[in-house]
């Protein structure tokens, strides 16, 4: 068994009680300014509305984020709320997001795990519940297959992580740690040369032969093939099961003790969302990329979009024994003091929804609501 994989499995068992965080851990790198997307706010005609007028979900403009994409562009998600409008919102950049949360802002969100373990560790676990999963994996190696052939030729060279203490950047700075290899979590300087890259610019550099290969999620990774990149290992290799948390879902606790009917009828949306594209995943992949063209301005081309699709697991499970693994890493790393993520979770809205609609429960791995 691999290295990597014997302490994943060691994380995964362990779930030690946490004091909080020390360093900051943020999301997926790619800026930080929101958009607000009030001018596609709906809601299902002729619907009872529900005990909010409005709710505001904040989602990424990425493919990990295709269970939101998809729900607000087919209207899955608003078609449970009856009246009850969804004012949409985008983000760049999981700290302004979880900022966005606690000043009500937005209700619920889309986010990786990084985000979710600071949002609800630097509140001393008031400010967040993770309500359910929405994707996994998505996460790959790409290098320039002239200067790297083999994982060991990773020694010495240029990679690129999208941001200091990011949920990619994380998970490799552990993978560098399972080699043998000595790198400061800080600097990125060491047997490997880590560089925090913006996802927007990281193709543009590699193309320019100024960095070696990059640790990325969809659909940077897929862009970097395109530009003549090879993918080296795909992070999924390295879970139990090829499964890990990408995106949950995340509610503030005050809008989901006030608003449980909201939440549930945005469940049901989820729910009903995920089982829609798992079920016709050509017409999901094209909605997702229309969702995206609208957002961004320009499609993804089908050399990108469909490798990175392709990767990307939609789920309702959040994986949460992969999240307590991920915390584990960055303590490894020294970018995060050991947190406390008894109850990050509370998945029994979810659990009702799954089982009335005959689908299994998922688990909270011992971080949930007692």
């Amino acid at each position: 068994m691999p290295a990597a994989r014997t302490t994943l499995r060691r994380s995964l068992a362990a779930a030690a009680a946490l004091p909080l965080l020390a360093v900051a851990l943020t999301a997926c790198g790619y800026g930080s300014e929101a958009k607000d997307d009030s001018e596609k706010s709906n809601a299902s005609a002729g619907g009872k509305k529900l005990s909010a007028d409005t709710v505001k979900i904040g989602y990424f403009p990425n493919l990990t984020h295709a269970t939101a994409l998809v729900g607000i562009q087919e209207g899955l998600i608003a078609k449970e709320l009856g009246g009850t409008t969804v004012k949409p919102s985008t983000f760049n950049a999981g700290p302004s997001e979880i900022e966005a949360l606690n000043a009500g802002s937005i209700d619920i969100g889309f986010i990786g795990p990084s985000p979710s373990i600071n949002g609800y560790s630097k509140s001393q676990g008031q400010s967040l519940r993770i309500l359910g999963g929405s994707a996994s994996g998505g996460v790959k190696l790409v290098v320039n297959p002239e200067k790297i052939k083999t994982l060991d030729d990773l020694k010495g060279k240029k990679i690129a992580t999208p941001q200091l203490g990011n949920t990619q950047d994380v998970a490799f700075l552990n993978w560098i740690s399972e080699k043998g290899w000595k790198v400061d979590a800080q600097s990125g300087k060491g047997d490997v040369s880590v560089v925090r890259s913006d996802n927007k610019v990281t193709p543009d550099a590699f193309k320019a032969g100024s960095l070696d290969g990059a640790w990325v999620p969809e659909p940077t990774a897929s862009k970097l093939v395109a530009e003549g990149g090879k993918v080296l290992l795909d992070e999924s290799s390295l879970w139990p099961d090829d499964k890990f948390v990408i995106t949950n879902i995340i509610v503030s606790q005050k809008f989901l003790s006030e608003h449980p009917d909201v939440v549930d009828a945005v469940l049901r949306g989820t729910v009903n969302t995920n089982k829609w594209i798992n079920a016709n995943p050509d017409e999901a992949k094209a909605s997702a990329n229309a969702a995206l063209k609208e957002l961004s301005g320009k499609a993804l081309p089908a050399e990108v979009l469909d490798p990175a699709w392709e990767s990307i697991q939609i789920t309702d499970d959040p994986l949460a024994a992969t999240l307590q693994a991920q915390a584990d890493h960055a303590v490894e790393a020294g970018l995060l003091e050991k947190p406390d993520l008894t109850g990050i979770y509370d998945l029994k809205p979810l659990n009702k929804i799954l089982k009335a609609a005959g689908q299994p429960e998922v688990a909270d791995a011992g971080l949930g609501v007692k």
